[in-house]
């Protein structure tokens, strides 16, 4: 039981990190793209740490969560590992665009914009989309093994297909990536993560839920 609760309390650590980093980076490097490279560059710098710490902090929460996910579900254990590498990758590509967008200096040129897009692109497919495939994956083992409330999946399921269709809206030009109207799509996703990394971090894995999960590992062994 206690191996339970120090993975709890990790992933659920690790899931507010991102939290930690994603929200200040947007902020950091905002003004920096907008401007197309032509900023002051020290915020933007500061952005592309904090990313780095982002993508660390997705990677960490498939894999410290593994061990109790595999044991109800290994297809979905397996899809969410694979979902967070992805998005991992994505923010680190968009991490280096920024970077180079950054060593290019204050006169940055033409090749600016391409450095802005693959930026977008890959905060686009990265932060903007697959978090809805990891909600899906991870809430559907939460929610089968009632690990947590079953209400945090819920919102998870809830802000899944508008996370996905914000990011189609925005994908065909009917939706600004960075915006009221995308943000609000993103709530409920938010919550969801928020929400779990509050509760790993303070309650842990419902004990009920944990023994059943050994006593079918001892049942099948």
């Amino acid at each position: 039981m206690s191996d339970h609760r120090t993975l709890a309390r990790v992933a659920g650590l690790l899931y507010l990190l991102t939290f930690a980093t994603s929200i200040p980076a947007l902020a950091l490097k905002q003004p920096f793209l907008q401007a197309g490279g032509a900023g002051a560059p020290t915020a933007a710098q500061g952005a592309v740490v904090l990313e780095i710490l982002l993508a660390l902090s997705c990677l960490g929460t498939a894999v410290v969560l593994a061990p109790v996910t595999r044991r109800v579900s290994e297809p979905l254990a397996l899809g969410f590992v694979g979902s967070r590498v992805l998005e991992a990758a994505a923010v680190l590509i968009g991490a280096v665009a920024l970077l180079a967008l950054i060593r290019i200096g204050p006169n940055p040129g033409a090749g600016a914009d391409v450095l802005v897009a693959t930026h977008d692109a890959a905060f686009l497919l990265g932060p903007g989309l697959l978090p809805a495939i990891n909600a899906v994956l991870l809430g559907a083992v939460l929610f089968r093994a009632g690990l947590v409330p079953r209400v945090l999946p819920l919102l998870g399921f809830i802000g899944a297909p508008l996370l996905v269709a914000s990011a189609c809206a925005t994908l065909f030009g009917a939706l600004d990536q960075v915006s009221p109207l995308a943000g609000l799509a993103a709530l409920p996703i938010a919550l969801w993560e928020l929400g779990l990394g509050l509760w790993l971090v303070l309650r842990g894995f419902r004990a009920d839920a944990v023994e059943r999960l050994a006593l079918r590992r001892s049942a099948v062994g």
